[in-house]
C-alpha cells in the first residue's frame, strides 16, 4: 500500500512533535539544587506612616546585623555604586535627582529596617524597589554603607569631608 504525500507529512510531524515533547518534559523533571538559605534576617515590613485602627507592633527596631562590620560597609559602597544608586543620590549619597542620604533627617525614617524596607519596597515618585535583586544580606550592606555616612568608619568619604 503506497502512503500519500499528506499522510507522510502528518506522519513525519507527529513523530517531530513526540520527539520535541518528550525532550521537553524531560529536560523539565531534572531538578537543580535550591540555593542555600541566607543566614541574615528578613527585612521588616515597617509601615511608612501611622497605622490607622490602633497600636501595631513596632518592628522599626530590628538592627542590622552587619552594621559594624568594615569588610559590610566596603561591599555596601561597592553595592551602592554597582546598582547606581549614586545616579540619583549622588556619588556619595549628597543627594541630586533622590534625596540627600547623608542628612540626619530622613523622610522615610532612618532606622536601620525602615532604610532596609525603602531600599527593598521602594518609594513613590522614582525610588525602584530592589528586594527582587538584593539578597537581604545586600541590603543590609548597603543600610551600613549609608549608615557609616559622616561617621569616621564612612568608606571613601567625599572630598573635604
Amino acid at each position: 500500500m503506497a502512503i500519500s504525500g499528506g499522510d507522510a507529512c502528518h506522519r513525519r510531524l507527529a513523530a517531530a512533535t513526540v520527539i520535541v515533547t518528550l525532550t521537553w518534559t524531560t529536560g523539565c523533571s531534572e531538578r537543580t539544587s535550591a540555593p542555600p538559605v541566607s543566614l541574615m534576617p528578613p527585612i521588616a515590613d515597617v509601615p511608612v506612616g501611622p497605622v490607622p485602627g490602633g497600636v501595631r507592633e513596632d518592628r522599626s527596631v530590628l538592627g542590622n546585623p552587619v552594621a559594624g562590620d568594615p569588610d559590610a560597609l566596603r561591599d555596601g559602597r561597592a553595592f551602592f555604586v554597582a546598582y547606581n544608586c549614586s545616579g540619583c543620590h549622588g556619588d556619595h549619597g549628597g543627594g541630586g535627582m533622590g534625596p540627600s542620604l547623608r542628612d540626619a533627617s530622613w523622610i522615610y525614617g532612618g532606622s536601620a529596617a525602615e532604610i532596609a524596607n525603602s531600599v527593598v519596597q521602594g518609594r513613590a515618585h522614582g525610588m525602584p524597589a530592589w528586594g527582587t535583586r538584593l539578597t537581604p544580606e545586600q541590603v543590609w550592606q548597603i543600610v551600613a554603607y549609608l549608615g557609616s555616612m559622616r561617621t569616621p568608619r564612612e568608606p571613601d568619604p567625599p572630598a573635604g569631608g
